[in-house]
């Protein structure tokens, strides 16, 4: 079984960073930080206009990963179509248990998010914090299915609630 450190990352491919989502890398530069040569590892978030620097010993550890597989994406979707889950707790605590699993950077867990917060019943009202994270989820899974199928985020987004609305 290969170790977690044998994965490489090249120039142009596009990775998923927990707390930030799918970013392509811009390339490898080396700087000196507190007298230390340390490799980085330049990574860009489109979508946050952002460019973060992540050392490259501490990529994995940090969970940088690569695109999800087509049969993980293929679990998320599952999930996208199955029965939302009724919670009872308050939603305090259920948006904290939402917010790790959108940070997790895991599609199948941001999936449930996202499941469990669509608003099924026109009739039923939805907070706006409830809006909010449902829209953080989706926007989430949206960019690494993009970036999976090779379309913008909005299509994606577009044909993830479609899914969901053909279940």
């Amino acid at each position: 079984m290969a170790k977690k450190q044998d994965i490489t990352f090249n120039d142009g491919d596009f990775v998923v960073y927990p707390t930030h989502g799918v970013g392509r890398i811009l390339g490898v530069e080396t700087n000196v930080i507190g007298g230390m040569e340390i490799t980085l590892l330049v990574i860009r978030f489109e979508q946050d206009r952002m460019t973060l620097r992540v050392p490259m010993e501490k990529a994995m550890s940090l969970g940088l990963r690569t695109l999800s597989s087509s049969k993980q994406m293929d679990d998320a979707i599952e999930t996208l179509q199955s029965k939302a889950k009724v919670r009872r707790t308050m939603w305090s605590r259920r948006a904290q248990e939402y917010e790790a699993k959108i940070k997790s950077g895991d599609p199948v867990a941001i999936a449930e998010v996202v499941r469990d917060l669509r608003k099924k019943d026109p009739a039923t009202e939805q907070s706006y914090s409830e809006r909010q994270m449902y829209q953080a989820a989706l926007e989430r899974l949206a960019r690494e299915y993009a970036a999976i199928q090779d379309i913008d985020q909005e299509s994606a987004a577009v044909k993830l609630e479609d899914i969901m609305d053909a279940a």
